[in-house]
């Protein structure tokens, strides 16, 4: 059955429920959609905001540890150069120390000494306070952390710790410039000390004659072996430290032969050596005495006996009875001596005689102390005959 509908009003009817409860349930839906999309778009904004925020700090740690790393890696340089630079020093101050041990007076000048000593206590100090420096430890960077804030706070402390690297490369190379200003120093103070004690040793051997002549020969390998260096090494440290040994031994042996010749005869032994040496440049001479050489001695005969080395340098021994010495400075006294320096001589005329027979040897002692000018029969001319004038004349040619 139909409802009737007022005539004249017109239109179309619709149920009373039809705007409240469909329409309604269609659209509270739509309101729901909009609150939603609003929520995940602030979802989504912030988390780029978070994104960023860890992308950034992420970025800012790495420029951070690229730069700590390249400074710490230019400090772990600097100080490896330092290291190698204290262990130069160290090797200086060795041979410097050495030297300065092994000083005894005898050959180094003493105010080289104290400057050696010195320059010894300053390398010393700056050694002490190069290894202080060395000895500081380069920060280094700690595990990357993952949270932004953590990040953050590293990247401060990387920051702070690049500062400080820079910081130790700078002391560390400016501690290098030192170390090797104290070195060079050492070395030059060493060097000077060592080539001016091989200069002396002439003087040395001059004034201490009475030496063996192993010992002098000694003495002057040592010394030319100082002069062959052009810096303070290990091989010129070494050749200063035989230097010393060799001028030491000289002072022993020297004081042997005092002692040896000690007694009434000693000014007359002591005459003796100074004039044979004197008329045998060049030629390194030992003299020993005995109440008997070769024989004679007794009463107011004398002897005498020269063995020689033709060696670099060449040397002798030359051996006197006492009364050599007892009837000195008599012209037979002097021409057996010189006998005895000619058959020396030997050392640097070998070339000018034939030394294969002692009559030839015997003839040339001779020929050379005649030809010297000393005639007594002293000479070798009593015991051996005349020597021939041509062997005279070839000797006086050595000298």
């Amino acid at each position: 059955m139909a409802d009737s509908v007022a005539p004249g009003s017109g239109g179309h009817a619709l149920p009373s429920a039809f705007g409240t409860t469909e329409l309604a349930a269609s659209a509270r839906p739509r309101k729901k959609w909009r609150g939603l999309l609003w929520s995940v778009s602030g979802v989504l904004i912030i988390a780029a905001s978070c994104a960023g925020v860890h992308l950034g700090a992420n970025l800012g740690y790495d420029d951070a540890l690229d730069s700590f790393t390249t400074a710490a890696e230019d400090a772990a340089e600097e100080q490896e150069r330092l290291a190698g630079q204290l262990s130069t020093l160290d090797e200086s101050a060795l041979r410097a120390s050495e030297v300065a041990d092994a000083a005894s007076g005898s050959l180094l000048d003493s105010d080289l000494k104290t400057q050696l000593d010195e320059t010894i206590a300053d390398a010393q100090t700056a050694q002490a306070d190069a290894v202080s420096v060395h000895d500081e430890q380069i920060p280094e960077a700690a595990e990357k952390p993952d949270w932004a804030w953590e990040l953050f706070g590293e990247t401060t402390q990387l920051n702070a710790d690049r500062d400080t690297a820079e910081g130790l490369a700078d002391e560390f190379e400016a501690s290098q410039a030192e170390v090797a200003d104290a070195a060079e120093a050492l070395d030059e103070a060493g060097f000077s000390a060592v080539t001016a004690a091989a200069e002396a040793a002439s003087s040395f051997e001059a004034a201490h004659v009475s030496a063996r002549n192993l010992d002098i020969i000694a003495l002057r390998t040592a010394a030319e072996r100082v002069q062959a260096t052009e810096a303070l090494d290990d091989s010129a440290a070494a050749a200063y430290v035989d230097l010393e040994d060799a001028a030491a031994r000289m002072l022993a042996s020297e004081k042997a032969e005092l002692e040896e010749k000690a007694g009434p005869l000693r000014g007359a032994r002591t005459e003796i050596e100074a004039f044979a040496r004197s008329i045998a440049p060049g030629v390194l001479l030992d003299f020993d005495w005995s109440a008997r050489v070769n024989g004679y001695g007794y009463g107011d005969s004398m002897g005498g006996y020269a063995t020689w080395w033709y060696a670099d340098p060449g040397y002798a021994t030359i051996e006197l009875s006492n009364s050599v010495a007892e009837q000195w400075p008599s012209d037979r006294s002097k021409a057996l001596v010189v006998h005895e320096v000619g058959h020396a001589m030997s050392i640097k005329c070998h070339d000018m005689y034939d030394d294969s027979t002692q009559e030839n040897i015997e003839a040339w002692a001779t020929a050379w102390a005649i030809s010297m000018g000393y005639h007594d029969d002293a000479n070798g001319t009593w015991a051996y005959g005349a020597p021939p004038q041509s062997l005279i004349d070839t000797a006086a040619k050595c000298r």
